[in-house]
């Protein structure tokens, strides 16, 4: 009985530490144009740890604030000395957000554009479809209203293009948190 007793418990926790472990949910490929003018896509963040986010560059709302908490967070990885992460901001509108117009914003925030990506270079429906699809989240253009509703969160994804986790970028950003899964992330 003891034996059994015992092979219970041990099944008990092979369940428990696979369950902790954090599974991933995998990223469709794509390949756009970057601030650059350059063609990136999730090849080129092949076996790196990135983050990514939906901004666009004429929000007078949360945009500035969530591009201004990713430089905070790229400066953070920078001075954390953790290595080979990327960032990656989606245009949620790419019919305005040039490759220019995306590399005058992230130099307005101190942009380090040697790990961070401004994409662009894809439809309205396009970057609707991705972001819903990809990170559950959802992006809608109105019709006569150059304002974009879309998701206010900062994505963690793995070496394998995974999406880990996800994180609040508009206030009482996690960055101690992000920071550990991202060190996490880095060494698997």
């Amino acid at each position: 009985m003891k034996k059994y007793g015992m092979l219970l418990l041990l099944s008990c926790l092979l369940v428990i530490a696979g369950c902790s472990a954090k599974e991933g949910r995998p990223l469709e490929d794509f390949q756009y144009t970057d601030q650059e003018g350059q063609s990136f896509g999730l090849k080129d963040l092949e076996d790196k740890v990135w983050v990514g986010n939906l901004i666009f560059t004429n929000c007078t709302t949360i945009c500035p604030t969530l591009t201004a908490n990713m430089s905070d967070l790229q400066r953070q990885v920078e001075d954390a000395g953790i290595d080979n992460v990327h960032f990656v901001s989606f245009s949620v509108d790419p019919e305005v957000d040039t490759p220019e117009g995306l590399k005058k914003f992230g130099e307005s925030f101190g942009a380090n554009f040697s790990t961070w990506h401004f994409l662009t270079g894809y439809s309205q429906d396009e970057i609707e479809d991705y972001a819903l699809k990809n990170f559950k989240e959802w992006v809608v253009k109105p019709e006569n209203d150059d304002q974009v509703i879309h998701g206010t969160k900062f994505f963690l994804m793995n070496k394998k293009g995974e999406v880990i986790s996800d994180y609040p970028a508009d206030k009482d950003v996690p960055y101690k948190q992000i920071l550990k899964d991202i060190k996490s992330a880095a060494k698997h």
